[in-house]
Formats: C-alpha cells, sequence, structure tokens
C-alpha cells in the first residue's frame, strides 16, 4: 500500500514567503488518507548555516534524519520544498543503484554553494542529487547524469545552464507525446524510478501557489498522463510532490484539483 510522508520544511527556499510551504503540504495532507499518512514534525526555526554556504543548515539536516527515521517503500512523499528530495533518495530502501530519477520542475536546481545567489538549499537539490555540493547534503553516492530526466525546465541561471547539458530533458511540449518520458526512463536502463514533481512545472493557468511561477508550463492532465504511462513501463520506487505555497486558504482549495490529480497520477 502507497504511503505518505509529508515534510513540511520550508528552510531549503529561497523565497521571502518560504514559510507557505507549510501551509501547502498541511493543504495537501488534509485530502490524504489518514490512516497512511504521516506528518513529520520538522524543524520551525530556521537553523545556522553552520560556516557552509548552505543557509540553514543544521534545520535541513534535522529534518533529513526525521526523513530517514520514517520512510518506507512505495511512500510519497509531500513538501515543503523540494530539497526533501535529496533526504528521500538518501533513505530509499533498496539504495539508488538501480534508480533513475524524473526531475519535474520548471527550474534548473544546479547550484553548488559556490554558484548559488541565494545560498537556499532547494536551489541546489538536483545537484545534490548527482552528489555534488555540500558533502553533508549530497546524496552519496549520487545518481549518474545518465540515469536524470528532466521535465518541463524553463528557468534557467547562467551557472546552471552548461549543467544540465549532459542530462537527457523533456520540454513540455514533449509531454504532448504521452509516451516520451517512459521511453526516456526505459533509455536509462534503470529498473525503478523516483519522481519528483516542484508544482512550479505547472502553467500558472492550472496552479497559483508557487513561489516562483514561470510561464507555459505543463498542465495536470498531461503531466500526469505522462506519469501514468512511465509506471506502466518502470515500478515506481517513490515520488515527491512538492513547491506548493498557497497565499491563502482561499487559494489553496482553488488548486487543490490539479494538485490530487498529480498525487493520483504518482499513488
Amino acid at each position: 500500500m502507497v504511503r505518505f510522508l509529508v515534510v513540511p520544511q520550508w528552510q531549503g527556499s529561497p523565497a521571502p514567503r518560504a514559510m507557505l510551504l507549510v501551509d501547502g503540504a498541511s493543504a495537501i495532507a488534509g485530502d490524504l488518507p489518514r490512516a497512511a499518512t504521516t506528518v513529520l514534525d520538522v524543524p520551525v526555526e530556521a537553523g545556522e548555516s553552520l560556516g557552509t554556504g548552505v543557509r540553514r543548515l543544521s534545520a535541513l539536516l534535522r529534518t533529513r534524519e526525521l526523513v530517514r527515521e520514517h520512510l518506507e517503500a512505495d511512500t510519497v512523499i509531500i513538501g515543503g520544498d523540494c530539497s526533501v528530495t535529496v533526504a528521500a533518495l538518501s533513505a530509499l530502501p533498496g539504495g539508488t543503484d538501480d534508480l533513475a530519477v524524473v526531475w519535474c520542475d520548471a527550474h534548473a536546481d544546479m547550484h553548488t554553494p559556490e554558484t548559488s545567489p541565494s545560498g537556499a538549499f532547494s536551489g541546489m537539490a538536483l545537484r545534490a542529487v548527482l552528489g555534488e555540493g555540500e558533502e553533508q547534503l549530497v546524496l552519496s553516492p549520487g545518481i549518474s547524469r545518465d540515469r536524470i530526466v528532466t521535465v518541463g525546465m524553463r528557468d534557467l541561471e547562467d551557472a546552471e545552464v552548461d549543467q544540465i547539458d549532459s542530462l537527457t530533458q523533456l520540454s513540455v511540449d514533449d509531454l504532448e507525446r504521452t509516451d516520451a518520458l517512459a521511453e526516456a526512463v526505459r533509455a536509462t536502463g534503470a529498473s525503478r524510478v523516483w519522481v519528483h514533481i516542484d508544482v512550479d512545472v505547472l502553467d500558472p493557468s492550472d496552479l497559483a501557489g508557487v513561489s516562483s511561477a514561470a510561464p507555459f508550463g505543463a498542465s495536470p492532465a498531461t503531466l500526469s498522463a505522462a506519469i501514468r504511462r512511465l509506471r506502466d513501463e518502470v515500478p515506481l520506487a517513490g515520488a515527491t510532490i512538492s513547491g506548493f505555497a498557497p497565499r491563502s486558504p482561499a487559494d489553496a482549495v482553488d488548486d487543490l484539483g490539479a494538485l490530487l490529480r498529480l498525487v493520483g497520477a504518482v499513488a
């Protein structure tokens, strides 16, 4: 049975209103089956950088420990900021040797502490999945670049552009062919896949509750259909849905239809 692990971490986000991520995680959790859902009591305080280039590192490390204590097989993570995926992969039952990662996100998340303009770990999350960055947070061993498939990236910073060249990249338009995602993951040779979704991969007309919206995103229907087709081909090791930051309870209600469609696709 699929289980849900709600991780309302906000400390990895660069957004001025990062704590809205806590509200977003709570809003999604309210529509999940209670018996199959665990909500982590993550740190509320900002935390300290501990002499590194990662803001709020101490809080991130504590959340990482909590995820490790509670993660089970067949778990869908509900964030919080998108760096919770790094914590989940570091604790994944069975390890990551046979794993591909699908990274659905409008942004590249390919900074390191040396290149990041904000010091926020969510902007370093995919680079950390590759095993590169702050050693206390990166995945070790990292996932090889030929087992990463990105979806919907369209808002990159200069330092990230060259870093994604070696990754398999699917555009929003590529998703119009429902088999495209499944084919890309099959080509990695992996026997399992983790699907990471930062909800800003969606078009702002379909979901407003994100901190940094980017136009021309995917529709919930198209992305969900691609994920369902992927699951027909490659077993899902787990998934993340992150980045939901509604500005009010009313806004959260307006967005829940799109979010629950994604939950249904991965669960």
